[in-house]
């Protein structure tokens, strides 16, 4: 058996010697005074990024969507976002405990929302229909296979969140892959959003945290929220300068992620017809339905070989491309979906 090949996530790709040595160089101070050179250069380099007037470095994805929706909306209000979409399906309640709002979900294309389909499910803007407060907006989707709603889509909701007065919300877990694939402005998909997240330990390889990203007032209260959070940190200069590496060396390589992701859902497709749309294969995420065949007791028999995938249903595998795999290993990967799907 050769080398483990895990493609569980883009979570689990480990610092880069580069970045290791980025990390024990970086310069640090106490950051709750605002003292700590390499986060004030992160949050100002991902702020540029994207054209807008600021950002707050947080540990993770999950915090930075939680101190956002504690800024764009109020407690009893509600959040509209897709039904599949990362911050009702993996985040344990946190929106209901945190920013105390309620989730209207709507079934959308690939996890992507539809402007006309949302402006037709908002509630009447008046008593007693709950209050919307915000459109929430995940990019590229989880769920729906690493798709990417782009500009287009983008442009239509948030103006249809300005039509209704409400805030239009990013979870940008992906965001960089889903600029890597279109070839969008930052600036102009930045500007879409009221306020969003980018992550910096998915397809960045970063060994942790994510950015709150937005307008020079919503920031300021998203950094009040971090603290009563209990995220502030001291001298995270350190991991800081694991994010600055990543954004000055892997961003365009995320394209290799992408075509790694193809060559795996073409392997799988043309041995296993039906069990993956390769068309829809836009970034780096694969699901193959391995129908009759129960996806547990595939992710058992690829474990045995050495390839590490993740169970998404009864009959269905996720597999995330990421630095820490190589072509040669997804080809493997493919290989072994292959003989497994076919029993």
């Amino acid at each position: 058996m050769s080398g483990l090949v895990d493609l569980r996530s883009d979570t689990v790709t480990r610092p880069t010697p580069g970045m290791r040595a980025a990390i024990a160089a970086a310069e640090v101070g106490d950051d709750v005074y605002g003292e700590d050179p390499t986060v004030c250069a992160l949050e100002e380099e991902v702020a540029a990024h994207f054209g807008r007037e600021a950002a707050v470095f947080v540990p993770s994805g999950l915090m930075a969507t939680q101190v956002l929706l504690r800024v764009l909306t109020r407690p009893g209000t509600e959040l509209v976002c897709e039904s599949d979409a990362h911050v009702v399906a993996y985040e344990v309640g946190a929106a209901a405990i945190n920013a105390q709002v309620q989730t209207r979900t709507l079934d959308g294309d690939r996890g992507r929302l539809d402007a006309d389909r949302v402006r037709a499910a908002l509630r009447p803007a008046s008593f007693p229909y709950t209050e919307v407060a915000a459109i929430s907006v995940e990019e590229t989707t989880n769920r729906g296979g690493g798709a990417v709603h782009g500009l287009d889509r983008l442009r239509a909701l948030r103006a249809l969140a300005d039509e209704r007065g409400v805030a239009l919300h990013g979870d940008g877990a992906r965001l960089f892959n889903a600029l890597v694939a279109t070839g969008e402005p930052a600036g102009e998909v930045g500007a879409t959003f009221t306020a969003f997240s980018v992550c910096l330990s998915k397809g960045l390889g970063a060994p942790v945290g994510s950015l709150a990203v937005g307008d020079a007032a919503a920031i300021e209260e998203a950094r009040l929220w971090r603290r009563r959070f209990g995220g502030a940190m001291r001298q995270a200069g350190i991991l800081a300068a694991a994010g600055r590496y990543a954004l000055a060396n892997h961003i365009e390589r995320l394209a290799e992620d992408h075509a790694n992701a193809r060559a795996i859902a073409h392997r799988v497709a043309d041995a296993c017809p039906g069990s993956v749309e390769p068309a829809t294969v836009t970034t780096n995420i694969v699901y193959v339905d391995t129908s009759p065949r129960s996806a547990a007791e595939v992710v058992d028999e690829l474990r045995v070989e050495g390839v590490l995938v993740g169970a998404m249903g009864p009959n269905l595998l996720r597999l995330v491309t990421h630095l820490d795999v190589d072509a040669a290993g997804c080809r493997r990967a493919a290989d072994l979906v292959v003989a497994a799907c076919r029993g």
